[in-house]
């Protein structure tokens, strides 16, 4: 952890250029991912708003430490992660992180703090279950919730196959509706070659399209 050795300030937004480098290169959705405020404190209400006027559609906070530090969180979490989205206008999501598969290898199957973001703001919630082998009643859980579901490992060197993803999403389906599902990776991919994330991804892409076909019959 770095040390703090003078006055702390914010000198500029940190992940505009990022944003903005994506919203010039799509006309799709787009979603950034700030540290939430539980995690890196006060800092992030600034930079969410400077994130949305930049162009991104969807904000999602990552917050590795309400899994870690849930006795803190039911003090201090909800009422600073609210606070951080207060005016900003939706969708608005949540990452609950087990941390980065390449440092985080013997994850959990559950989720200790779940249930009490169902009284917050937030409108999706984001969980990591292919890696961990998530015990799926925890999508009893988060109440009315949106949750971004992950059916693509980091900790697996080799990328899934569309039906491996397909078989995820359907056990999933078996505790949420399809409206109040999206299929996503586990975590952020920093630590993964590029040949092997882009496989992974064509592979969601590839099993979310073999579930909705089914569903809707397109």
């Amino acid at each position: 952890m770095p040390r703090i050795v003078g006055p702390i300030r914010r000198l500029w937004p940190v992940e505009v250029h990022d944003v903005e480098f994506l919203r010039a290169n799509t006309d799709r959705k787009i979603k950034i991912t700030p540290p939430g405020p539980f995690t890196m404190s006060r800092p992030a209400k600034n930079e969410i708003r400077d994130l949305k006027a930049a162009g991104a559609d969807v904000i999602q906070l990552d917050e590795l430490w309400l899994q870690a530090r849930a006795e803190e969180a039911w003090r201090l979490a909800l009422p600073a992660i609210d606070r951080a989205f207060e005016g900003i206008p939706g969708p608005t999501a949540l990452h609950l992180c087990f941390g980065y598969a390449y440092v985080a290898r013997d994850k959990p199957n559950r989720y200790a703090f779940l249930p009490e973001l169902t009284a917050s703001k937030v409108e999706q919630i984001s969980i990591e279950a292919a890696q961990p082998n998530l015990n799926l009643t925890t999508l009893d859980g988060p109440g009315d919730k949106t949750v971004i579901f992950g059916v693509i490992s980091m900790g697996d060197p080799a990328p899934e196959t569309p039906q491996m993803v397909a078989t995820r999403i359907r056990t999933a389906l078996a505790h949420l509706p399809p409206e109040r599902l999206i299929p996503a990776p586990d975590c952020g991919m920093k630590y993964i070659p590029r040949a092997t994330a882009f496989a992974k991804l064509k592979a969601l892409v590839e099993g979310a399209a073999i579930v909705r076909r089914a569903l809707t019959g397109n």
